[in-house]
């Protein structure tokens, strides 16, 4: 077997002993967020962050603004103020300022046109991994990898390609922060999953290079999670690419999920982790609609979080969703 793409990181930037996976104070959920403008992605992405118990403890804590010596924009910043400011307000509902004043270093938002929650999810995560960086950035990229953000939710799949000629096989390790499943045909997570992890076969096209043979060749290729994340995010593909209608189909999703079964190795301990958070995104089109989530609080109640309103729930509730972001910890 062939390898390439796992180096060990030279340094950590962040102890995976200073992540705790239980929320370190238990209280009622937090403020609303106002929708100023058609922000509703961006709110709905801010709760999933501000009810992750890993990060909601690191930002609490203020290890980060602590040392933190950026000048202007930081996203660690930004969001440890706003997690403080729902999580303590006693208002009923704030406005997430701030982040809409930023919105143009997050990524290409603006506040009065309709945006993705899962586009913004992902540039916020590396706004906060680019904070996290400030100062080290001479660093391997292995160990940039070993930021908060990194630790939290970040895993690595390994795509095992073997060459149909000469049966060869070549290993390629990638770190991710999140899962792009397609569910055209799946009814379940656990379906859509296994797909994901289902030998495909790499002819017209997609021909892959061979080292050994020195040509292009017809391979076969798998994905695996190599290594479980501590915080897993699923995005259930609902745009269809074709149409550009959106793919509204029930896809079923357990509060409980054993990731085990799609590893590398597939017949060792299960790896357990509980659903948190799910957004929901309603309407026809994936460019219009409207975005709200469900969060479990530190107090273990579910909650509807729809913008400024906040409603407790029940957990049958939030598994009979049309999902389009779910949120699982280990």
């Amino acid at each position: 077997v062939i390898g390439k793409g796992m180096t060990p990181p030279q340094k950590t930037l962040s102890p995976p002993e200073k992540i705790y996976m239980d929320w370190r104070q238990k209280r009622r959920p937090g403020a609303g967020l106002y929708n100023l403008g058609s922000t509703c992605y961006l709110n709905v992405i801010l709760q999933c962050l501000t009810y992750t118990p890993p990060l909601a403890n690191y930002l609490l804590s203020r290890q980060h603004s602590r040392f933190c010596d950026q000048q202007g924009f930081c996203m660690m910043c930004i969001m440890e103020d706003h997690v403080r400011k729902v999580l303590y307000s006693s208002a009923t509902a704030i406005r997430p300022r701030a982040v809409i004043r930023d919105l143009k270093f997050i990524g290409e938002f603006k506040p009065d046109i309709p945006g993705d929650a899962y586009q913004f999810l992902r540039c916020t995560l590396n706004a906060m991994h680019r904070a996290c960086l400030s100062g080290s950035n001479d660093s391997d990229v292995s160990s940039q990898e070993t930021s908060i953000i990194h630790q939290i939710f970040g895993g690595f799949l390994r795509s095992r390609v073997t060459c149909l000629s000469c049966k060869t096989v070549f290993d390629f390790f990638k770190v991710f922060l999140d899962v792009l499943l397609k569910i055209k045909g799946a009814s379940s997570l656990n379906t859509a999953l296994e797909d994901f992890v289902k030998p495909k076969e790499m002819d017209g096209k997609k021909y892959f290079k061979c080292s050994k043979c020195r040509k292009k060749v017809a391979a076969s290729k798998v994905v695996t999670v190599h290594h479980a994340p501590r915080v897993l995010t699923v995005c259930l593909g609902r745009a269809d690419h074709r149409s550009s209608r959106k793919l509204s189909q029930v896809v079923e999703y357990p509060e409980c999920l054993d990731l085990r079964p799609y590893m590398s190795d597939p017949a060792g301990e299960p790896i357990l982790y509980s659903l948190y958070a799910v957004v929901v995104h309603t309407g026809h089109t994936c460019l219009g609609g409207h975005f709200f989530c469900y969060t479990k609080a530190s107090n273990g109640q579910w909650y509807k979080m729809n913008d400024v309103s906040v409603e407790s729930c029940a957990i049958h509730t939030v598994l009979g969703q049309q999902a389009y972001l779910l949120f699982y910890a280990r």
